[in-house]
């Protein structure tokens, strides 16, 4: 069965940097797109990135731009989120997403929280 397990999640101060790994098993990870989303106490689940299959395709929201960049290793079936100049709104929780044969399948998160 699909399986997506995120960590890397922590407390961090403002301006500084986290990094998300997301390891993925039960399907062909390599043919498939990737998300990373978050979702912030009382608001809506966001996209936040997206790469293609290879990994030659990314896309941001514009409130990462810069910031955030996603990347991923066919190999070892893992998709990272390098998180920089981090602010507090960048809180939440952090989600891997994978669509697989039309079904979006969701790891539990990992929460990153940004204070002094």
């Amino acid at each position: 069965q699909v399986q997506l397990v995120e960590s890397g999640g922590g407390l961090v101060q403002p301006g500084g940097s986290l990094r998300l790994s997301c390891a993925a098993s039960g399907f062909t990870f390599s043919g498939e797109t990737m998300n990373w989303y978050r979702q912030a106490p009382g608001k809506e689940r966001e996209l936040v990135a997206t790469i293609s299959p290879a990994g030659s395709v990314t896309k941001y929201a514009d409130s990462v731009k810069g910031r955030f960049t996603i990347s991923r290793d066919n190999a070892k079936n893992t998709v990272y989120l390098q998180m920089n100049s981090l602010k507090p709104a960048d809180g939440a929780v952090y989600y891997c997403n994978a669509r697989v044969q039309r079904i979006d399948y969701w790891g539990k998160g990992t929460l990153v929280t940004v204070s002094s």
